[in-house]
């Protein structure tokens, strides 16, 4: 009885969302898929714990400007497809103070975006090419998109 117990309440816990970098480095992640989410990110923030992350999740891939207003640590900001590969990586983004803020975009259009500890990209071995693994994202990576 005890053992179907366990199972039922395990069952009922939602599986925290993660990224595995190249190096099997395991980053714990937020998701921002609201509008709200995604608007608030990781503002206001004045620390990042280690092997945190956000993932902003899209409908589509597009040219993603991001940007570090009212962000008060300097983050890696890495571009991905639908596949979950690499396509661009922006390293150090220093906090914004001044407005109006500086916007970056990847070189390719992307279908999501990691943010990560200033200096965690390189660390880990993220680069443009490399894929990374998710687990408990839904609907991320895209079946059948991205793969080129």
């Amino acid at each position: 009885m005890i053992p179907f117990l366990l199972a039922v309440v395990l069952a009922g816990q939602a599986a925290t969302p993660t990224c595995v970098l190249p190096d099997n480095t395991v980053v714990s992640l937020e998701l921002a898929v609201t509008d709200e989410q995604k608007a608030v990110g990781l503002m206001f923030r004045d620390v990042l714990p280690p092997n945190h992350g956000m993932l902003f999740l899209f409908d589509r891939e597009d040219y993603l400007p991001f940007w570090m207003k009212n962000t008060l640590i300097p983050l890696d900001f890495i571009w991905l497809d639908a596949s979950g590969t690499v396509v661009d990586v922006k390293a150090s983004v220093p906090p914004c103070k001044l407005d109006p803020c500086p916007s970056y975009k990847p070189s390719r259009p992307a279908r999501a975006v990691l943010e990560l500890a200033a200096g965690q990209a390189a660390a880990h071995g993220v680069k443009p090419g490399v894929r990374l693994t998710f687990t408990a994202v839904p609907g991320y990576p895209v079946a059948g998109e991205g793969r080129r």
